[in-house]
């Protein structure tokens, strides 16, 4: 699998839910499968665009999944006043974890409702000109307004209804791949040891 694996697709495409699953599935492959899941949602609940992090967070932890360890949510949002508080906390709490940072933000027009999803981490606060730490061995974004001018009213301007879709997408995909991702290692290991015992 090449280093430039990635996906960028409308939240409105009948293919959205199969390509990104699938698509999130490659990108996990990157994890070790002793590595744990570790999911920060970033954004805050005081802003329309820019919940969609911290109701991906929500959604995630309704799984009630032991494969991974989600910080952001509405009602304990991961924010600039926090982040680096946050993964601190994932530094002193996990040994060597994979992180899916995940995050809104503006765009051109014409991308507005896609979800994007690539290795290396996001950047929060660059759409809005803030220093942020980066976040993530991977990271999902979603695109919910058009950037390039008062990017803090354009924030508070997005659609709820937007917001919500992608983020439903996003998180139901991303614990489909990841249960997936953990059956497959579990197949894999059996396998093994089927081999070992046939030796």
């Amino acid at each position: 699998m090449s280093n430039n694996s990635s996906v960028k697709i409308s939240h409105n495409s009948p293919l959205i839910r199969s390509v990104l699953q699938q698509e999130l599935l490659n990108l996990l492959q990157y994890a070790s499968s002793g590595q744990e899941i570790v999911i920060v949602c970033i954004g805050t609940d005081r802003s329309t665009g820019d919940c969609l992090g911290p109701l991906v967070g929500t959604h995630l932890t309704k799984y009630r999944s032991t494969l991974m360890h989600v910080y952001g949510s509405i009602a304990e949002p991961v924010h600039a006043l926090n982040l680096q508080q946050t993964m601190d906390t994932i530094k002193n709490s996990y040994r060597n974890p994979f992180v899916i940072g995940i995050d809104a933000c503006l765009g051109q027009a014409s991308s507005v409702g896609f979800i994007q999803a690539n290795l290396g981490p996001v950047r929060p606060g660059a759409g809005v000109n803030k220093e942020l730490p980066p976040v993530g061995n991977m990271h999902i974004t979603g695109v919910v307004n058009v950037g390039g001018f008062m990017e803090y009213f354009v924030l508070q301007n997005t659609r709820l209804h937007l917001v919500m879709s992608m983020a439903d997408i996003i998180a139901q995909c991303l614990y489909h791949a990841i249960a997936k991702r953990y059956r497959n290692n579990s197949e894999d290991d059996q396998d093994l040891k089927l081999t070992e015992f046939n030796l």
